[in-house]
């Protein structure tokens, strides 16, 4: 007897032992799964340690250059002069790209309202419409309901004999009279509901700008930057600002502390005129209007015309005349505009 319940007793606790099994080997490989994420990790974070320890050992690169440029005598005036000139750089890319983007926040809300203006229209005309058909309905159910005030006032007002011989005939024109006037007031209501949809609709999302008006936004962001070269050609500013833009401190030498002053204050006194670099909008799009006369381009849906094409500066004085100088400024990418172009 003890063997027999010894036999039973081992064969139910052997699925017992099956669970805790496959629920360890479970385990097992979920703590796997876990190890080779954490490795993985590790992994990913060591690699970013190493990027920042290259970067910051770049960054104390450029620091002890500059250090050794400040102190040695003949350099410091270039560092002043390099970083000024980089400052006027700077400067002209924030108010190019300033334009760029209030010109085309400009455009797009002038698309914009005109689309919204052009719905709003459609569907006050849609809901005038069907305000006329409810109003055209609610007349036609009114004389329907005085036709069948009448009708029933002369039902009721019949003696016994009429009411015998023509009864009928008005009852059935009374019910006919009522499922007009049923189906007018359903015709109403649905109508009502069709109104207040209308009145309820959401006005429609911008679709942003087509490629005439990204064109176009694109010609005067050329003209604005063809006023900030011209005012800053004289003296060659604008080439020696781009030229540190581009390039390290160090790698340019101005010359002599004379003539490294010299550029210093010729950046001062032409700074303010930076500030007035506003020109009217009639030269500004007179101009944009020269450079969309030559502009090619590339594939019938591009918005940025071929460098080659837009390569002239237009100079404009205060009596309209227009004189032409070569300079590509979207092929040489002045003042960041490749950034700004509308695309």
């Amino acid at each position: 007897m003890s063997a027999l319940t010894e036999l039973f007793k081992t064969a139910a606790e052997e699925p017992q032992d099956n669970d805790k099994l496959v629920d360890l080997f479970r385990n097992r490989a979920e703590l796997k799964k876990e190890f080779a994420a954490l490795r993985n990790e590790k992994y990913q974070l060591q690699d970013r340690i190493k990027q920042q320890q290259g970067a910051t050992a770049r960054v104390q690169q450029k620091m002890d250059h500059l250090e050794s440029l400040l102190l040695d005598r003949e350099w410091v005036h270039n560092v002043v002069a390099f970083y000024q000139l980089r400052r006027l750089a700077a400067h002209c890319n924030v108010k190019l790209a300033r334009f760029a983007e209030e010109l085309k926040q400009q455009r797009e809300q002038r698309i914009h309202s005109k689309a919204l203006d052009q719905w709003n229209a459609e569907r006050a005309e849609r809901a005038g419409r069907v305000q006329a058909e409810i109003d055209n309905n609610r007349a036609q159910v009114q004389r329907l309901e005085d036709r069948l005030q009448s009708d029933r006032h002369r039902l009721t007002t019949m003696n016994g004999l009429t009411r015998m011989l023509k009864g009928k005939e008005l009852r059935q024109g009374i019910e006919a009279i009522e499922a007009q006037i049923l189906a007018g007031q359903n015709t109403e209501q649905e109508l009502l509901h069709e109104l207040e949809n209308l009145q309820n609709l959401n006005p429609p999302e911008h679709q942003g700008l087509d490629i005439a008006t990204k064109r176009s936004i694109n010609f005067m962001i050329l003209s604005y930057a063809q006023q900030l070269y011209l005012a800053f050609l004289e003296d060659n500013l604008v080439t020696m600002a781009k030229e540190a833009s581009e390039k390290s401190v160090g790698a340019i030498n101005y010359g002599t502390k004379y003539e490294c002053d010299e550029i210093i204050s010729l950046i001062e006194k032409r700074w303010d005129s930076l500030e007035s670099v506003t020109e009217h909008a009639e030269a500004l799009q007179k101009r944009a209007k020269l450079i969309a006369k030559h502009a090619v381009f590339r594939h019938d849906d591009d918005v940025i015309p071929a460098a080659g094409s837009v390569a002239t500066v237009y100079s404009i004085d205060a009596n309209g005349v227009v004189k032409e100088r070569d300079a590509n400024l979207l092929g040489d990418n002045y003042f960041a505009i490749s950034k700004v172009l509308s695309r």
